[in-house]
């Protein structure tokens, strides 16, 4: 398999432009997208954390009878 890195931008909605030929005509492909995290990533996902800490589908985790375990419960990942 042959990679091929290009880089490119995203248009103003978002979308992705690639305009690279491969002269290769009716073959199956596979693309890999990797994005730089930036700031606004990070608060994105701050933003889905809170979320889903104040969606009230998770209220039975607050229910004392869902501690089912201790901090004494198990072993040691080192034993």
């Amino acid at each position: 398999m042959k990679a091929i890195e290009i880089s490119t931008k995203t248009d103003k909605q978002g979308h992705l432009k690639i305009n690279y030929p491969l002269n290769k005509k009716e073959r199956n492909v596979r693309i890999i997208i990797l994005v730089d995290e930036t700031n606004d990533d990070k608060d994105e996902e701050k933003l889905w954390l809170n979320s889903i800490t104040s969606n009230p589908a998770f209220d039975f985790l607050k229910d004392q009878t869902e501690d089912i375990y201790s901090l004494t419960d198990g072993s040691s990942i080192s034993d």
